[in-house]
C-alpha cells in the first residue's frame, strides 16, 4: 500500500500530518531553508521589490513613533534634570542653549528636598504591599482551585462582584474603617499596616493566580496526596514552585501599583516622615525651584524603570505563561 505523499505545504497547514511531531516537521522545514508564512503577506510577496520597500518603511515609521512616545517624555525629563531653571522655563524642547549642564541637580534633589529619604519610605510600602499580596492571593486562589470547598463558587463570585465596584465607591467607607478598627476601636493612621492590608487583597490578582492554579494538572496533587503531603505542604512544595511565572508577574504588577498610588497614602499617612514619594512630590514642588523638581522626578521614575527592563523577560514569560502549565 503507498504512503500518502506529505508536502511542505501540507506541514505548515496541519503539523499533526507529519510522520513524527508538527514541531519537528516545522524545525525540518527551517533547516531546508524554508519559513513557514507569519502573516497576510506571503513570503512570495515579501520577495517583491513593491511590498518589500514600503513593508519597510511603514514597519520602521511604526518603531519610531513608538521609540519616541515611549523614551521621549523620559529623554525630555533626564534633560530637565540636568538643565538651569531659565532654560527649561525659556527654551523647554531646546539642548541646553545656555551650555550649562547642572549635574549638581540631582544631588540637591536627593539631599536637600530629601528624596532618598521618600524613595526609603515607597520601597518599605511596596515590599510590604508585595508580601501582604502575595500571602493573601495565593492562598485564597489556592482554597478556591485546589481546595474547592463547597462555598467555592459563592466566594469566586462575591470576589468577581468586587471587580465592577469602582474604587472611589469605597473609598469613604474603608477609610471610616481605618480610622475606627470594628471590635478594637483601634486606629491605623499613620501606620504602614493601612495601606498593607486593604491592598492585599486584590481581586483582580486572585483570579488570575487562580486560573494558573487551575491549569496545573491534577495528577500532581493526587501523587502528592499518596506521599502523605498534607493541603499545606502542597501548597508549598508542588504550587508555589510551579506558580512562579505568574507570581513574577502580579509581583511586579503589585510593585508598580505601589509606587504611583498617590489618593489613598494621601489620606492615611498624614506624617510627611513616613509618607512615599508620590505624597511628597507635591510638597516637594512647592519649596524647590522647577531644576530641583525636575531631578525629584526623574529620580522617582528612574526606579520603576530600571526594574522594568531587568524583570521584563521575566513579565513577558510569566504573562505567556498565564494560562497555566500543561501537562
Amino acid at each position: 500500500m503507498a504512503l500518502p505523499l506529505i508536502t511542505t505545504t501540507d506541514l505548515r497547514a496541519n503539523p499533526g500530518t507529519a510522520p513524527s511531531s508538527g514541531r519537528r516537521g516545522l524545525r525540518r522545514i527551517a533547516r531546508a531553508g524554508e519559513t513557514p508564512e507569519r502573516g497576510v503577506i506571503s513570503n512570495a510577496d515579501r520577495k517583491r521589490l513593491s511590498v518589500r520597500i514600503p513593508l519597510i518603511t511603514v514597519q520602521v515609521l511604526i518603531f519610531v513613533g513608538l521609540v519616541v512616545a515611549g523614551f521621549g517624555p523620559l529623554v525630555w525629563l533626564f534633560k530637565a534634570a540636568i538643565s538651569t531653571t531659565q532654560d527649561t522655563l525659556r527654551e523647554p524642547f531646546a539642548l541646553f542653549p545656555s551650555g550649562v549642564v547642572q549635574w549638581g541637580n540631582l544631588a540637591a534633589a536627593w539631599t536637600q528636598s530629601q528624596i532618598g529619604h521618600y524613595l526609603g519610605n515607597t520601597g518599605i510600602i511596596a515590599v510590604g504591599q508585595l508580601v501582604a499580596t502575595l500571602i493573601v492571593c495565593t492562598t485564597i486562589a489556592y482554597v478556591l482551585s485546589v481546595l474547592r470547598p463547597k462555598w467555592g463558587p459563592v466566594l469566586s463570585g462575591a470576589i468577581l462582584a468586587t471587580l465592577f465596584v469602582p474604587g472611589i465607591v469605597i473609598l469613604v467607607p474603608l477609610y471610616l474603617t481605618i480610622l475606627h478598627l470594628p471590635g478594637t476601636g483601634g486606629s491605623l493612621l499613620n501606620s504602614y499596616w493601612a495601606i498593607w492590608l486593604p491592598g492585599a487583597a486584590n481581586a483582580f490578582n486572585i483570579l488570575v493566580i487562580k486560573r494558573f492554579f487551575d491549569a496545573i494538572p491534577r495528577e500532581l496533587f493526587e501523587a502528592a496526596r499518596i506521599d502523605g503531603a498534607g493541603p499545606m505542604r502542597v501548597f508549598l512544595l508542588v504550587v508555589i514552585p510551579l506558580s512562579r511565572p505568574i507570581l513574577g508577574v502580579v509581583a511586579l504588577l503589585t510593585v508598580m501599583a505601589s509606587w504611583k498610588d498617590y489618593l489613598w497614602p494621601l489620606l492615611v499617612l498624614q506624617d510627611p516622615d513616613i509618607q512615599p514619594i508620590s505624597v511628597a512630590l507635591p510638597r516637594v514642588a512647592k519649596t524647590s525651584e522647577v531644576s530641583i523638581q525636575m531631578a525629584a522626578l526623574f529620580l522617582a521614575l528612574l526606579i520603576p524603570v530600571i526594574l522594568f527592563l531587568i524583570f521584563q523577560r521575566q513579565f513577558l514569560r510569566g504573562v505567556g505563561m498565564s494560562g497555566g502549565v500543561k501537562g
